[in-house]
C-alpha cells in the first residue's frame, strides 16, 4: 500500500506540475474531452477525491451520497464538477492539493484487507488507490493534450494497465454483452523494456502492444486505429474495441486522428 500510495502522489505532482503555473485564463483552456476545460478536469478529479475520502472516512454519509448518485446517473457527477470547476483556479488547485493528501492519510491509515463502498462493488484500499491514480493519469492526459504537451511515461504505468486488465468483463456487462468465458493473454512491453504480461501463456486470444498504448487505449484517451495494440483471435479484437478502465456508462472515446 506504502508503495502505491507513493506512485500516486507521484502522479498527482506530475499533474500539478503542469497545472499549477498556467495564468488564470489558461484554465478555461478547452480539453478532447467535449464541454470540459482544464479546470473541468481538476475539478473532476478533486470532486472524486473526495468522494473516496468519504467512502474511507463515513461510509453512512458515502451511502447517502450514493443514493443521489443511483437518482441522477447522468447528471450527478457532471454538476459536481462544474461547481468545482466555476471556482478561482487557485482555490480549486487548493482544494484538489488539499483532498487528494488527506484521501493518502486516510488511505495509509487504513487496516490492511478492508474494503469500502463504492458506486459500484465495494473495493478494498489497494483497488482504490489503483483506481485513482488510473484516472488521475487518464485526466492528466487531456490536460496534457490541452497545453500541447507530451509527457514521458514511467513505470507507474503499470497500475492503469493492471486495471485495465481486470477491467476486462466490466467493457462487456456494461454495454449489456456476455464476456468471453475464457481469459485472455496480454503482454506489454513497459516503458523501461520489461514485459508486463497477464493471463495464461497458452490463451488463444491474445492482445500486444507497447504499456502506453494499451492504457491509453482502456482510458479510451486514444482510437484504436492510432495506436500498436494487437489483437490475435476475434474476441480479443472485439475488446479492444470496447475496453474501458473506468467506472460508469461507455464513453464514445477518440476519433480517429485522420477524423479530427
Amino acid at each position: 500500500m506504502l508503495g502505491l500510495l507513493g506512485d500516486l502522489r507521484a502522479e498527482s505532482e506530475e499533474l500539478d506540475a503542469l497545472v499549477a503555473p498556467l495564468d488564470p485564463g489558461d484554465w478555461s483552456l478547452a480539453t478532447p474531452s467535449p464541454g470540459w476545460s482544464i479546470a473541468h478536469q481538476i475539478a473532476h478529479l478533486s470532486w472524486t477525491d473526495r468522494a473516496a475520502l468519504l467512502a474511507v472516512t463515513d461510509p453512512e454519509a458515502f451511502a447517502e451520497e450514493s443514493e443521489k448518485a443511483l437518482a441522477a446517473p447522468d447528471s450527478f457527477v457532471d454538476e459536481g464538477t462544474a461547481a468545482g470547476a466555476s471556482l478561482p483556479p487557485a482555490a480549486l488547485l487548493a482544494r484538489w492539493r488539499e483532498g487528494r493528501a488527506r484521501l493518502g492519510d486516510a488511505l495509509r491509515a487504513s487496516p490492511p484487507g478492508a474494503r469500502f463502498p463504492w458506486y459500484g462493488p465495494p473495493m478494498s484500499g489497494a483497488s482504490l488507490a489503483t483506481a485513482r491514480l488510473m484516472e488521475t493519469w487518464a485526466h492528466g492526459q487531456d490536460v496534457a493534450d490541452a497545453l500541447g504537451v507530451r509527457r514521458g511515461p514511467t513505470v507507474r504505468l503499470r497500475h492503469v494497465a493492471w486495471i485495465g486488465v481486470r477491467a476486462r468483463d466490466y467493457a462487456y456487462l456494461v454495454r449489456r454483452e456476455q464476456p468471453p468465458a475464457e481469459p485472455f493473454r496480454v503482454e506489454l512491453t513497459g516503458p523501461d523494456g520489461e514485459p508486463w504480461t497477464y493471463g495464461p501463456e497458452d490463451a488463444a486470444q491474445r492482445v500486444t502492444g507497447p504499456a502506453l498504448d494499451f492504457c491509453l487505449l482502456v482510458t479510451q484517451r486514444a482510437h484504436r486505429a492510432d495506436l500498436a495494440v494487437r489483437a490475435e483471435g476475434a474476441d480479443a479484437g472485439h475488446w479492444l474495441d470496447i475496453a474501458q478502465a473506468f467506472a460508469g456508462p461507455a464513453g464514445a472515446g477518440r476519433a480517429p486522428k485522420g477524423d479530427r
